[in-house]
């Protein structure tokens, strides 16, 4: 590990402690969660304009999804679709394009400022499932407190990107997931509050209802901000770097740290899918070699149909168009600490760094991370389409897992939790002064 991220690490770790000084003080002066006026999609157009998280598709995935549809939001988060493939995903002229697209929705009225603030309410289902959460202004002076805890450290590219596309826009156009421990008086005043009819209600990706309601009545506002800040914490759940850079472009303003977009959902409601790991190449380890160097820490079998691990220290293996299941062997010494006793760390630890010296996951080439709603058939896909070498489907991690991490102060392997489903990108934006 380089000095300067040994530096960073330690940093981090005195920054993020559970419900410090600091964030007791916080807590204690100031509203943490804030209704706002939102920018928020006309109930007629909401369909057209949501779009799936910038950071889950590609460039080429992007232009599908928008290319018959001129309104999608896709043109604001991933502008860089409507122009030359040579040109860079984070040239200037992207987020250019970006400002003039979303005023574009703003003048056409498909997108829609509020006139006062509000909450919105903004629920998510599919078949029996089904999450609901508040859209706030959420304060990034309790974010720098460790109040609003994370658990990932970010990367400095893509938080810079969203510095640029905030700044373009003057809005933060993406919300950040966020999660409490379940709180029984919030979700009952929830059920109050939705007994009306929705101001959108859509039908999204992978046939997930979203419907939001805006909270606008002082009296409810006032009620809901009461139980909200009563909270005893919450956890940047996904989002990290759409938080960090509201963040950063907060530093020294006169007039207080500002908000970021957020959604905030118990943690008992939260859906956690795999989030796996596609390898470049073996480090010069012929496919053999590279199985039996995995049968010093595993049992490794050959499957005859691809299969999902089912138990945490499991995984599931593709190489060379082949399929197996691995076991940790229970001699296998596992430390007992909350990062280090992760399914994301003992690939790093048993497999990744001792057997083809891949360290730094964050910032090394040779691996990529693809979400556990592409199935395993989008790890085979990406392996033989691209000519890398091996993937590796892990077991899901808990959301009591994440807590224990981010109460802890201390961050998770990146790329350590896919949540399932997605946030829509465009149905709200926070105006942000830039």
């Amino acid at each position: 590990m380089s000095i300067i991220l040994t530096l960073l690490v330690i940093f981090l770790g005195r920054y993020e402690t559970d419900m410090s000084s600091s964030a007791q003080q916080v807590k204690k002066n100031s509203s943490i969660f804030n209704p706002f006026p939102g920018i928020v999609a006309s109930s007629e157009m909401a369909a057209a304009v949501a779009a799936p998280p910038y950071d889950v598709v590609s460039r080429v995935e992007a232009c599908d999804v928008a290319m018959d549809n001129p309104h999608s939001f896709l043109r604001v988060s991933r502008a860089e679709i409507e122009l030359p493939i040579e040109i860079d995903a984070y040239d200037k002229a992207v987020y250019e394009r970006a400002a003039l697209n979303f005023n574009r929705l703003i003048n056409s009225n498909i997108l829609v400022a509020d006139t006062s603030p509000a909450y919105y309410i903004w629920r998510l289902s599919a078949d029996e499932y089904e999450q609901t959460g508040v859209v706030v202004a959420a304060s990034i002076d309790a974010y720098k407190s460790g109040y609003i805890m994370r658990h990932e450290f970010t990367r400095p590219e893509k938080e810079l990107d969203r510095v640029y596309h905030i700044k373009a826009l003057s809005a933060a156009t993406g919300p950040t997931l966020l999660t409490h421990k379940p709180d029984s008086q919030l979700c009952d005043y929830i059920k109050l509050l939705t007994d009306q009819g929705p101001i959108i209600d859509i039908t999204g990706p992978n046939n997930v209802s979203h419907k939001i309601w805006r909270i606008s009545a002082l009296e409810s506002i006032n009620s809901l901000q009461k139980i909200l800040n009563k909270l005893p914490g919450c956890y940047i759940a996904d989002g990290h770097h759409r938080t960090a850079a509201a963040s950063r472009l907060s530093e020294g303003r006169d007039s207080g740290g500002g908000s970021f977009l957020g959604v905030l959902f118990p943690s008992d409601q939260l859906n956690i899918l795999d989030y796996n790991r596609v390898i470049r190449d073996l480090n010069g380890l012929s496919g053999n070699d590279f199985l039996r160097e995995l049968e010093l820490d595993f049992i490794v079998k050959k499957l005859k149909e691809p299969k999902r691990p089912k138990k945490a220290r499991s995984f599931t293996l593709y190489i060379e168009k082949k399929w197996y299941s691995l076991e940790l062997r229970s001699e296998s010494i596992v430390p007992k600490d909350p990062v280090n006793s992760l399914d994301v760390s003992i690939l790093s630890t048993k497999i990744l760094e001792p057997i083809i010296d891949l360290y730094e996951p964050r910032t090394n080439q040779r691996i990529d991370f693809v979400g556990g709603a592409r199935g395993l058939e989008g790890l085979k896909s990406y392996v033989d389409k691209n000519n890398w070498s091996v993937a590796f489907a892990l077991f899901p991690t808990s959301i009591d897992d994440l807590i224990k991490v981010a109460d802890c102060g201390e961050v998770m392997p990146p790329k350590s939790t896919w949540f399932e489903p997605k946030l829509l990108d465009g149905l709200i934006s926070l105006a942000i002064k830039s």
